[in-house]
């Protein structure tokens, strides 16, 4: 059993460690609604470079950004630096080594977290930084940029990217996007270049494609490392109120034991008392 100082003590632990959530969770929501606020979604953009492949008949130009050249694939797997998520990460990483499963092929890893949880796997990865607010476009086209060099030098055939992403403010989920091979709603024309015949390029058709794709994948990753970011601070939301409700629940049990405990040493030291004071009165007697 406790003594009354050592559950005093826990009681003044559990309301410190209460204070110190609720502050964090503060900065969640806070640091959830600033990234929400800056987020610029390219939706013209990217309708637009996939309204381009409605123009033309992919079927007649070979680019492996479009057709596999082979079986393999490279997974890109988006965690965090920091934990307080609930599971979020392991989620990230336990789908990526799925899709890893599903044919031969590489996983990248961006985030502490995740190389973390791989670290005493057998699994071999490729690690990337954590995604930083200020850097993250830089860091987009950084993926970006190695991403392509490998599909193209390797010949890689299917590129996929496993990302939290906040279905709400309180629901997360894990998402896989194929980038590579790059599928877009397409209408065949009977132009001899698959195009409309008023269409009129400069450029090679293949070489069009290509700088589309790239352009897409770029900004696709900026908008994922965006969401990644918005699931991080959510997720990190809940699990703290939810181990906030989980201290308050045991500073209950404490108090109550703390009160039980006191309450008997009280009427220890009145037993004690009126004992004292009988023996007292029939030495005097």
């Amino acid at each position: 059993m406790k003594t009354l100082s050592s559950l005093k003590k826990d009681l003044d632990f559990n309301k410190n460690l209460s204070s110190l959530i609720e502050a964090l969770k503060t900065i969640a929501v806070t640091q959830y609604k600033i990234l929400e606020q800056r987020m610029r979604p390219f939706e013209k953009l990217l309708s637009s470079i996939e309204g381009f492949f409605q123009i033309i008949d992919t079927s007649i130009v070979g680019h492996p950004f479009l057709s596999p050249q082979n079986k393999t694939q490279m997974i890109v797997a988006v965690t965090s630096d920091t934990g307080l998520l609930g599971g979020l990460n392991m989620q990230v990483i336990s789908q990526a080594v799925t899709e890893l499963g599903k044919m031969p092929g590489k996983l990248l890893v961006i985030g502490e977290c995740g190389k973390t949880f791989l670290h005493d796997s057998s699994i071999p990865f490729v690690a990337f930084s954590g995604i930083k607010d200020e850097q993250r476009h830089a860091q987009a086209m950084q993926l970006r940029d190695y991403c392509i060099e490998r599909v193209l030098k390797e010949k890689i055939g299917f590129l996929k990217v496993v990302y939290p992403r906040p279905v709400s403010f309180t629901v997360q989920r894990v998402e896989v996007l194929s980038f590579l091979p790059f599928s877009a709603p397409t209408t065949p024309q009977k132009a001899g270049f698959g195009l409309e015949p008023e269409v009129l390029l400069e450029s090679k058709l293949e070489d069009v494609i290509e700088y589309l794709i790239y352009t897409w994948i770029g900004q696709k990753s900026y908008e994922i490392f965006g969401l990644s970011r918005l699931a991080e601070f959510a997720a990190r939301f809940v699990h703290l109120e939810e181990s906030h409700q989980k201290l308050k629940e045991l500073d209950g049990k404490t108090r109550l034991e703390y009160f039980r405990v006191r309450h008997e040493l009280i009427d220890r030291n009145m037993r004690e008392l009126f004992s004292a004071r009988l023996l007292y009165a029939g030495q005097s007697g």
